[in-house]
């Protein structure tokens, strides 16, 4: 918000924290509501998350759009992406996890080690990643529902997972994130560290294949990509909900930050359309 802050100011726009329990109830009192810190949006609460959302945009634009917002936040649309000829990681999608359909995935996916997810969650909740020969998880370290079987990649770890922050379909900044020694989850609640990255012009390009390729062109979008064990980038991630844009990664301090220049002048543009 600091950084975000003087951006909306310099193009005549204000921007205020709602809480989205009372989105609908708060629409009209704004051109736009951006659900970019819904943090908490799973474990249990997509439900109420979503009534929300479809409610504040009877009353004002919500960006992205609650369709959007929906399919993104499955994680099975990973399936739809690859289907529309991206590179997407290998995954296997389950309703709910078991020992058997876990043991197919290890030969369907030609792995040794898994990772299993939560199709709706972030931040690695109820996340597990599981060798071939480990014992079973106990039910309630693994996702409490439908879920996504992919094959771990050792690059998280030896190289680390790419995020390509995207404006209206532009690139804007990216970083690259790593895990601490001796685990493989990225996020910094694990230890996970981030640093600023620019990426080279084919990552840029494989970025903009991704939100071109869906059907509504998103405000913002984070694109996140591993290396998969072919040597070629793959995408593990499209974040459009609450992507938490990494603007200490956009060049510029908070009062002039490029990242934010730019979220302010596509909504800005959206606005007058």
């Amino acid at each position: 918000m600091a950084a975000l802050k003087p951006a909306f100011i310099r193009h005549e726009l204000q921007i205020s924290l709602v809480r989205w329990r009372d989105a609908a109830a708060r629409a009209h009192e704004f051109q736009a509501m951006l659900p970019l810190f819904t943090w908490d949006y799973f474990e249990g609460n997509d439900q109420p998350f979503f009534e929300q959302l479809e409610r504040a945009s009877a009353r004002t634009r919500v960006l992205n759009d609650v369709d959007t917002i929906k399919w993104n936040s499955t994680k099975s649309y990973l399936s739809d992406l690859a289907n529309r000829d991206l590179p997407v990681i290998l995954t296997k999608t389950v309703d709910r996890v078991t020992e058997a359909n876990v043991s197919a995935a290890f030969a369907e996916l030609s792995a040794e080690t898994l990772v299993i997810k939560p199709q709706i969650g972030g931040g690695a909740w109820r996340q597990v990643l599981l060798h071939r020969n480990d014992e079973f998880p106990r039910t309630e370290e693994l996702p409490p529902a439908a879920a996504l079987i992919q094959a771990y990649l050792p690059s998280i770890c030896s190289e680390g997972e790419y995020s390509l922050i995207m404006i209206d379909g532009e690139y804007s900044h990216a970083l690259i994130k790593r895990p601490k020694s001796g685990d493989y989850r990225i996020q910094s609640i694990y230890g996970g560290t981030e640093e600023t990255y620019h990426p080279l012009e084919a990552e840029i390009q494989t970025a903009k294949r991704v939100v071109a390729a869906l059907e509504v062109l998103p405000l913002y979008a984070r694109v996140d990509l591993l290396r998969g064990n072919d040597g070629e980038l793959k995408l593990i991630e499209l974040e459009l909900i609450e992507p938490c844009l990494y603007l200490s990664h956009a060049a510029g301090a908070d009062h002039e930050n490029a990242g934010a220049e730019k979220l302010a002048v596509a909504l800005s543009n959206r606005l007058r359309s």
